[in-house]
């Protein structure tokens, strides 16, 4: 089903990027889980099935894109990269059937409880290093395989890359080193994000101009992003500043979400 917004709307949809982009940028990841509510209370699509399947395009896109700066670092492990897609791509096709079938307000309820698990895994952080020398391998393989289709699931049924998942997993299952685990893991965001994406628009839910409104305005908020986290000497309080943007932007959808049904039963 098309979403026709006026231009004022398609304007706000590239600000909705440029929001993403800056945070990503910003932050260095979870900036994503914010497409959703951005492109329905801001930009003002009313299914949250469009706004899932036309955030998870964008997201796709904008993982490519850094992927690319990664492997020109050389952080990118593609061994381990292409197990964990390859599993979580069918994850991520069933995840996204599942969550097309689900009715969208319980959809954003449910999406609204993850955004404040997320918020408290980037408040608590992480201290494992990993493994400078891991690798994937047979002695690996089913755990990395293991992680992938289960976050893959996560990713396609909420419509968002999983990065914040995919990088603790790799972490986990294949002992990269953070760095590594960050170049790597746009290779199974990009995946989850095309798989996602597909299946929402195989149903005519993505917005074809509102996508590329967000790609675009996405690049222009990372470069700003990028610049102002250079020149930020506090940079380690950024995430919990995030963490409790998206905790409040977590509750006001649950409010909206759950005010209905309570006012029915009060």
């Amino acid at each position: 089903m098309p979403v026709l917004l006026d231009p004022l709307h398609y304007a706000l949809g590239g600000l909705a990027g440029m929001i993403v982009g800056f945070a990503l940028a910003l932050v260095g990841g979870g900036g994503s889980i914010l497409a959703v509510p951005l492109l329905i209370y801001l930009v003002g699509v009313g299914d949250a099935h469009v706004a899932i399947g036309t955030s998870a395009l964008a997201v796709a896109v904008n993982a490519a894109t850094g992927l690319a700066s990664h492997a020109r670092a050389g952080t990118v492990r593609w061994r381990c990269g292409a197990m964990f897609a390859a599993a979580g791509i069918a994850g991520a096709a069933a995840g996204s059937t599942l969550g097309k079938a689900m009715d969208g307000e319980k959809l954003l309820a449910l999406f609204a409880l993850v955004m404040l698990a997320v918020a408290g895994l980037m408040l608590r952080g992480g201290g494992r290093t990993g493994d400078p020398d891991a690798r994937c391998g047979r002695a690996n393989a089913p755990k990395v395989l293991g992680f992938g289709l289960a976050t893959g699931g996560f990713a396609g049924f909420f419509g968002i890359g999983g990065g914040f998942l995919i990088v603790p997993a790799l972490v986990t299952a294949a002992r990269l080193p953070m760095i590594n685990a960050v170049g790597t893991s746009l290779i199974a965001v990009t995946a989850f994000g095309v798989t996602t994406a597909v299946n929402y628009a195989g149903s005519g839910l993505v917005s074809w101009p509102l996508a590329l409104l967000l790609v675009g305005g996405g690049i222009a908020g990372g470069l700003v992003g990028t610049c102002a986290a250079a020149r930020l000497s506090a940079r380690g309080r950024l995430a919990p500043v995030f963490a409790v943007l998206i905790i409040l932007v977590a509750l006001f959808m649950l409010w909206r979400s759950l005010a209905p049904a309570i006012s029915a039963t009060a």
